[in-house]
């Protein structure tokens, strides 16, 4: 890894339009000011090059002051959307400026896609392990709230989540109505529930031998009580509104177990939520867009199980 680079770039700057791929690409802060529970928090946006020999792009976020969104937009709308939660392990997050290759893949599809860069518990927000969670709610209303701007239906926004991402993802759709934060403005009359959710070699429990040590322990540092894990554990406390929601898992994931996945599905089974699963044999810890030069299945899988409910 490279040195950090410390942006100094506020909220306005950030929001300026970049370009990828020859489209727009609109950044955006997801709150109109300081962020709930910051009123303490003396912590700058910083970014850090993944691979000392990857694309200018390839960051990832260890300290999040201003959580943005990155929006993707579609060749020809179908008029859904999509909010992406990329992963980090909850101890950055590893998304560029740009729009990842996943981003594209969905807005290729038709789908205007959001890509979250959201706060991370161990820079001390006042809402603790839930800050990710107020900004990922927050993100779901803000998109609701511009459907006429985006020109998508404001019934049609799924959420999609990679890793410790899948864990926020799952998170958002069973705790969508769980109050983090006080309302500040009309967009938070929307609700955050997602109309389908789609969970990518997700950071599901808390609980051992399954739980990913590293996301557990930046996300409950030395509180590891069996409420506190219980609580945390996204397999646990089902709603019976939760969105359906499709998993996703390489058995051969070195970082992730997909016991994880297995936990969750079967959780959601026993809620009775619709659901699917599916557990590929190779992929490591991700699943490609391509594989031996075809189309890995996995973005087709989802948009077939999305549609089929309400997308």
């Amino acid at each position: 890894m490279t040195r950090r680079t410390v942006i100094a770039a506020g909220a306005a700057a950030a929001a300026a339009p970049l370009r990828a791929q020859g489209s727009a690409i609109e950044r955006l802060p997801i709150w109109p000011a300081l962020p709930p529970g910051g009123e303490r928090i003396r912590v700058r946006d910083e970014f850090v090059k993944r691979s000392p020999d990857g694309p200018p792009d390839d960051i990832a976020w260890p300290h999040v002051a201003t959580p943005m969104l990155n929006v993707v937009p579609p060749g020809q709308s179908n008029g859904g959307a999509i909010l992406l939660i990329p992963g980090g392990g909850y101890a950055r997050v590893a998304v560029g400026r740009t729009g990842s290759p996943q981003a594209w893949a969905f807005a290729a599809r038709g789908f205007t896609v959001f890509e979250l860069l959201y706060r991370l518990p161990r820079d001390g927000w006042a809402a603790g392990p839930d800050v990710s969670l107020q900004d990922a709610q927050r993100a779901m209303r803000l998109i609701r709230a511009g459907a006429a701007k985006w020109r998508i239906a404001p019934e049609r926004v799924a959420a999609i989540g990679f890793s410790a991402g899948g864990h926020l993802t799952a998170r958002l759709a069973s705790r969508h109505s769980q109050r983090t934060y006080e309302p500040v403005d009309d967009a938070d009359r929307q609700t955050p529930r997602p109309t389908v959710a789609g969970l990518f070699f997700p950071v599901i429990t808390m609980t051992e031998p399954s739980a990913h040590a590293h996301s557990k322990r930046e996300l409950l540092g030395g509180d590891v009580t069996p409420a506190r894990v219980a609580r945390f554990s996204a397999e646990r406390d089902l709603p019976s509104d939760m969105p359906p929601t499709l998993v996703a898992h390489a058995a051969d994931d070195p970082v992730v177990s997909a016991a994880n996945s297995l936990i969750m599905f079967a959780a959601l089974q026993a809620a009775k939520i619709p659901s699917e699963l599916h557990i590929f044999e190779k992929g490591g810890h991700s699943l490609p867009l391509e594989e031996a030069g075809k189309d890995h299945p996995w973005p087709g899988l989802f948009e077939r199980f999305a549609r089929r409910h309400g997308m």
